[in-house]
């Protein structure tokens, strides 16, 4: 009985959730679009990764005599610079996936706000949104 309970519950929510305004070969090539700019993300990652890597072990490798403690500061700053840009870019491949995610569910291009289609146009220039412009005007009031 809960299972059967659990299954209609489960297709109730499919079923209330919009699907997507746009047929295969759109979703197809929002998917190409995605998984391009998740490699250029995971590539810059592993560039800042290496990065940070570098400077760690030069920091260590410098004796107290040679370098400056303004030229510490400034290598210190670099690297929490470094760490931020990490970490924006990790958000960026999380928001990559989620799109990834709602175009497999076929719930890619609705707004999450309005239920509403989010318009071509903005996904080609921001794959990953989740809202529509409408949306988002209303966020900034």
């Amino acid at each position: 009985m809960n299972a059967q309970k659990a299954t209609q519950a489960a297709s109730e929510t499919k079923d209330s959730r919009p699907e997507t305004p746009f047929d295969d070969s759109l979703l197809a090539h929002f998917r190409a679009l995605l998984l391009d700019k998740r490699g250029n993300a995971i590539e810059e990652v592993k560039r800042m990764q290496a990065q940070i890597k570098d400077s760690r072990e030069q920091s260590e490798s410098d004796s107290a005599y040679s370098f400056h403690m303004a030229d510490a500061g400034t290598d210190a700053m670099e690297r929490e610079k470094l760490y931020l840009m990490l970490a924006r870019q990790q958000k960026y491949i999380g928001y990559l996936d989620r799109a990834l995610e709602r175009i497999e569910n076929r719930t890619y291009g609705v707004c999450r706000v309005t239920g509403n289609p989010i318009s071509k146009e903005r996904l080609e220039a921001v794959p990953h949104t989740e809202i529509s412009i409408e949306a988002k005007l209303k966020q900034k009031r």
